[in-house]
């Protein structure tokens, strides 16, 4: 266990920290989710921004590889594309 203040502080922040990212990144999958089964091309041209900006704020703050947003990006593109 940690003795200094400024550790036991780096603790706590950390844990808020690991959890807004989990909860980001778990809101960020079910966007991709959402998206990915939605079949109506109106609906899901009006949802991809939103999820690619979801996806960008992730690789910005490194929760996400920047390679991993960008290929999802693409990949949900290609599919709104389809539709």
């Amino acid at each position: 266990m940690a003795h200094h203040k400024s550790s036991l502080k780096r603790i706590r922040s950390d844990r808020k920290k690991a959890a807004r990212n989990r909860y980001q990144h778990k809101t960020a999958r079910n966007a991709v989710r959402a998206l990915r089964a939605t079949t109506d091309a109106k609906k899901a041209a009006e949802m991809l921004p939103v999820v690619s900006a979801m996806l960008d704020k992730l690789a910005k703050n490194n929760v996400i590889h920047k390679n991993k947003a960008s290929n999802l990006k693409s990949s949900l593109a290609v599919h709104v594309a389809k539709l």
